[in-house]
């Protein structure tokens, strides 16, 4: 049997889906009109253009067919081949549950919003998408935006994703406030990247997890597990948390890096288009090992 609770949360995230895919859908739209996808020269089977020979080409690529009709030497270009697909996840536990402010999103919706966006655009641009932890392998189409939704909905409690059967060969896109041991965080990207899969880390904070600007008596909470701290004067503490902080993004930053993946941030205060445009533009290079 269901608990309430758990019941009562999953009604809540069914009310909040569709108004989170209409935006999803807007805020894709936005950077649809400006993007270019992720067509690019690379290994593959299809023809994308012809180029003129540069130093250091192999003759063996040389198109001497083309080549013979025009002045110079050409070179046939194959379009890049797509990755396996895209595996997306935002996490859902209790420390995504919350915002400073009323008029501030939850980590939690901005997540699901961030993610609804970026399978949008890249549904948009022909890509295969599925949910890591679903079953299922990525798949495209016009009417598959509604069923991510309800998959990423469905996840719930998870602080690391733990996929039954890992993906391979594809990009992995991975959104939490990720406050939790870099140890744990480690783990489970390396795990990722050993079959390999490239990826990215978005840090989705609320502003108040940023710049700690509380004053005075102040009782903190930890969401996950309710131990409390009471801070006689939360504005003692600040530098030092910045300090940490800073000391936390290093470290996840040097975990992505290590494997060839990217780390960036987002702040629920600023608009969701500019951590899509920077996770479109991580998808569209191409990977790097570490």
């Amino acid at each position: 049997m269901i608990p309430p609770r758990v019941l009562a949360q999953a009604q809540d995230l069914a009310a909040r889906l569709p108004p989170l895919l209409v935006a999803a859908e807007r805020v894709a739209a936005s950077l649809a009109g400006g993007t270019h996808g992720r067509r690019r020269a690379g290994p593959g089977e299809t023809f994308w253009q012809y180029r003129r020979a540069q130093p250091g080409d192999s003759a063996a690529s040389i198109d001497w067919r083309r080549s013979a009709r025009g002045n110079g030497l050409y070179l046939r270009e194959t379009e890049w081949s797509a990755t396996q697909g895209f595996w997306l996840w935002s996490d859902s536990s209790a420390s995504m549950d919350w915002r400073s402010t009323p008029d501030l999103p939850e980590k939690r919706n901005r997540a699901l919003l961030l993610n609804l966006a970026l399978a949008a655009l890249l549904l948009r641009l022909g890509e295969r998408v599925a949910v890591l932890g679903a079953d299922g392998p990525p798949s495209s189409g016009p009417g598959l935006l509604p069923r991510l939704a309800e998959e990423m909905a469905a996840q719930t409690g998870d602080r690391i994703p733990h996929p039954r059967r890992p993906p391979r060969h594809g990009e992995v896109v991975l959104i939490s406030d990720f406050l939790m041991a870099p140890e744990e965080i480690a783990t489970q990207v390396a795990a990722l990247a050993s079959h390999g899969n490239g990826g990215h880390l978005l840090q989705v904070l609320d502003p108040a997890e940023e710049t700690l600007p509380y004053r005075g008596r102040v009782r903190f909470v930890d969401a996950e597990d309710d131990t409390a701290i009471l801070a006689r004067r939360a504005e003692d503490w600040r530098d030092d948390y910045a300090h940490r902080l800073a000391e936390h993004r290093d470290s996840l930053a040097a975990i992505a890096a290590s494997h060839g993946w990217s780390f960036a941030t987002h702040r629920t205060d600023h608009p969701p288009q500019m951590a899509l445009l920077a996770l479109q533009t991580r998808l569209a290079a191409p990977r790097r090992r570490g």
